[in-house]
């Protein structure tokens, strides 16, 4: 039976994740994580807490609605601190919040993170953008994020995924399963650019 502090943070997540198709990401997410750590001693009560509550600082409603200051805005000091605050009041261990905290300052692909539960969690985040997956994640975001107002703007986005992406992971288990979700962004990257010509905009 699940620690009632995890249905508390499900049930947030359900709650805040806006626009809505962002929160599939975290089951998602959740269940790679355990996929690419089956028979590595983790915790698994870190890596659920902070696969969850990673991303709080990205939803409308957590993150500025002014373009300017979005533009600039940082997610992972805001979200640190939110976990920090909301998972004791959901009854979370305690001792574990500081490696909760770790595992989301360095779940990015520019971070190097030292703790286990923190390379876990940033090779399943890798690896959500990659794959038919990662296409609908960027391509969702064509028109309601500033940074990609164009089918073109967000197909340089997967290229770049797909070229740099793959040789970040750490752990054996996610260079296996990378293999595939590269090969499916690229076929997709590859139909995109034939079928458009010099047209996709």
């Amino acid at each position: 039976m699940p620690a009632q502090w995890r249905e508390s943070v499900v049930e947030y997540i359900r709650s805040q994740a806006r626009p809505i198709d962002k929160f599939g990401h975290q089951p998602r997410l959740y269940a790679l994580a355990r996929t690419i750590a089956d028979g590595l001693d983790y915790d698994d009560d870190v890596v659920f807490a902070a696969a969850w509550l990673h991303d709080l600082g990205v939803f409308v409603g957590h993150r500025p609605e002014d373009p300017a200051e979005l533009a600039r805005w940082d997610h992972v000091p805001y979200t640190v601190a939110r976990a920090g605050e909301l998972l004791p009041l959901w009854g979370f261990p305690l001792e574990k919040l500081q490696a909760v905290t770790e595992v989301i300052q360095t779940h990015q692909p520019k971070d190097f993170p030292l703790r286990l539960e923190a390379v876990i969690l940033r090779d399943a985040d890798i690896l959500e953008q990659l794959g038919a997956v990662g296409a609908l994640r960027a391509l969702v975001k064509v028109g309601r994020d500033t940074r990609y107002p164009t089918f073109t703007s967000v197909l340089s986005v997967m290229k770049d995924a797909v070229e740099l992406l793959p040789g970040m992971l750490r752990l054996s288990s996610s260079k296996h399963l990378v293999v595939d979700r590269v090969e499916a962004l690229q076929s997709f990257i590859a139909a995109a650019e034939a079928e458009s010509g010099d047209l996709l905009y």
